[in-house]
């Protein structure tokens, strides 16, 4: 073929290749935003918007390649060159966020917190040094979280909980994900709680006071470790509409120390 009609061939050719070369945005919507959401606001995955100082590039890089071991954040089948374009993507999405950010509620301001302690959330959630320790601590939930992720766990409690990581068990070795557990010892006592450690013998739980049980396994009656189930009531029909968002508003602002 004469290199006339070569260089014609490529430059007909390789604008066609370019365009269907996908770019961060378009690997971001295909392999992130179901769980991160579609402008990195968090959902069932953490918020993209408001990582912690320590997340650098390279960092970001790693846990997308590799995922995270115990969590729902499986390692991503992309080229290097790819998770290259979603990390920068990723920073634009934390720009954008940053010039519009919501506006952060004193504490002791807002009918939201009034409505956090009176509904008894404390009692299970931390935020800053004040709180239980069965649920997760909501220090820097509003930077992880969005407000629909919010409005669900306190209308469906159990809506995000994995029923299983059995999709994700090559990668697992003890979830950090919440698992409930139910058991009972050999004198007959029964005990729920969150699973805080596990191993093949042993077992370690956290009742909903705090207080914190160690078992052989062997030593136990029953043992149920109860996927998808939350001690969590749902606040559907106990908070108004108008207490709920009040709530989730308070919760949004909580983004702890910057």
């Amino acid at each position: 073929m004469p290199r006339v009609a070569v260089l014609g061939f490529f430059s007909l050719v390789l604008p066609m290749l370019t365009a269907q070369t996908p770019g961060g945005k378009d690997l971001f919507l295909a392999y992130c935003a179901a769980c991160h959401g579609r402008n990195g606001e968090g959902g069932r995955g953490v918020s993209l918007t408001a990582l912690k100082p320590e997340h650098d590039d390279e960092t970001l890089f790693s846990i997308i390649r590799k995922g995270i071991p115990g969590t729902e954040m499986p390692p991503a089948p992309l080229g290097d060159g790819e998770i290259r374009e979603i990390v920068i993507f990723v920073r634009s999405l934390q720009r954008e966020a940053s010039a519009k950010a919501p506006r952060i509620v004193p504490q002791g301001s807002s009918p939201g917190e009034q409505i956090y302690r009176q509904s008894g959330c404390s009692r299970c959630h931390t935020i800053g040094a004040e709180g239980g320790t069965l649920g997760p601590d909501l220090s820097r939930i509003g930077a992880r979280r969005d407000r629909d992720y919010l409005r669900r766990a306190l209308l469906d409690p159990e809506a995000d909980i994995p029923e299983s990581f059995g999709q994700y068990r090559w990668v697992t070795v003890i979830p950090d994900n919440f698992l409930q557990v139910r058991l009972v010892t050999a004198s007959g006592r029964q005990i729920t709680g969150a699973r805080i450690n596990e191993d093949t013998f042993s077992i370690q739980v956290r009742d909903i006071d705090g207080r914190i049980y160690s078992f052989w396994k062997s030593d136990l009656k029953e043992l149920h470790e109860d996927w998808g189930k939350s001690p969590m009531p749902s606040y559907r029909g106990k908070l108004s509409d108008a207490e709920i968002e009040d709530l989730v508003t308070w919760l949004e602002s909580q983004r702890g120390s910057k």
